[in-house]
């Protein structure tokens, strides 16, 4: 539709190719723009007073790393099993999808998480 619209200031200095390359570029952009100004959220200064100190999110992002570290340590059907049930899947659910029951996966996650909670605040180490 925009490229209809424009048609009639194209004047021919450059090629149609390019016209139209400009057209869908400026479109795009402008939408994206449009996109970021409305889901931009704007907060009061006693919200920002509020928030967490930056130096809470960078040591939220550490473990966050460190967390991954360690799973990504785990054999690769533990490592299935934690990512699947980190994503929010239940043990059903991710039974089904690795073709265990759902009762072998509870057990399992139980387990991994207290080996990960342990390895995480420095305690014994375990295999996985």
């Amino acid at each position: 539709m925009a490229l209809w619209r424009s048609f009639i200031g194209f004047d021919g200095r450059c090629s149609l190719r390019t016209w139209v390359y400009r057209v869908a570029h400026n479109v795009a952009t402008s939408h994206v723009i449009r996109q970021k100004r409305k889901n931009s959220v704007l907060v009061t200064l006693e919200a920002i007073e509020a928030m967490p100190d930056v130096q809470d999110h960078c040591d939220q992002r550490a473990n966050l790393g460190r967390l991954m570290a360690l799973i990504h340590q785990l054999k690769p059907l533990d490592r299935q099993m934690t990512l699947l049930y980190l994503e929010g899947m239940d043990a059903a659910s991710i039974g089904e999808v690795m073709g265990v029951s759902a009762g072998s996966v509870a057990t399992k996650i139980h387990r991994i998480k207290n080996i990960l909670a342990r390895r995480f605040h420095g305690g014994e180490r375990d295999a996985g």
